[in-house]
C-alpha cells in the first residue's frame, strides 16, 4: 500500500512538472531517457526518478531548520513553488537561466555560511511577465527556504508535510 502510494505521488509530481514546464525534456530527463542538454554550471542531481522500479531512490535526509525562521510546510506552498521543488530533486531542467546560481546572501536573513553555500531557484508568479520576485533558496546541507518577497524575509520549508 506504501510503495502504490509512493508510484501515486510520483506520478503526480511528474504530470504537474510536465505541465510547469511544457513537457520540454522533463519527462526523458526524469525516465532515463535523453536528458537535456545541462549548463556547465548545473549541479549533478539524484538519479532519474521511475515510478515502479526495483530500485527505489534512498528517502532523503530532510535537515532541521537551522535557521530560527518560521517554518511552512511544503504542502502550503503554492502550486508553483511545488513544482520548483521537484525540479530541484530531480536536478534539473530549471526555466529560467539564473536558476542553480550562487546566491550571496547578502540581506543576511539566512544563517551565515561560506561563499557558495546557497543556491537559488525561480518560483514563477502567474501573470508576471518577468521572474517575479518569488525563489527557492537551497543550502549545501540541504535546507530549503522560501521567499515570496524578494529575499526580504524567508521561511524555512518543511519538506514532506
Amino acid at each position: 500500500m506504501r510503495n502504490r502510494s509512493f508510484a501515486l505521488l510520483l506520478t503526480g509530481l511528474l504530470a504537474i512538472a510536465v505541465i510547469a514546464f511544457g513537457g520540454s525534456g522533463l519527462l526523458d530527463a526524469l525516465t532515463g531517457g535523453t536528458p537535456p542538454a545541462a549548463s556547465s554550471s548545473a549541479a549533478p542531481g539524484p538519479g532519474p526518478l521511475v515510478p515502479g522500479s526495483v530500485e527505489a531512490p534512498a528517502p532523503a535526509v530532510i535537515p532541521a531548520n537551522p535557521s530560527g525562521l518560521p517554518a511552512v510546510k511544503e504542502s502550503q506552498l503554492p502550486a508553483e513553488a511545488r513544482t520548483t521543488l521537484a525540479a530541484i530533486r530531480a536536478g534539473g531542467p530549471y526555466r529560467y537561466s539564473q536558476d542553480n546560481k550562487t546566491f550571496g546572501n547578502f540581506e543576511r536573513l539566512l544563517p551565515r555560511q561560506d561563499s557558495g553555500y546557497y543556491r537559488e531557484y525561480t518560483v514563477p508568479t502567474p501573470g508576471e511577465s518577468d521572474r517575479g520576485a518569488r525563489r527557492i533558496v537551497t543550502g549545501s546541507g540541504g535546507e530549503k527556504y522560501y521567499t515570496q518577497d524578494h529575499y526580504d524575509s524567508f521561511k524555512f520549508i518543511a519538506e514532506g508535510s
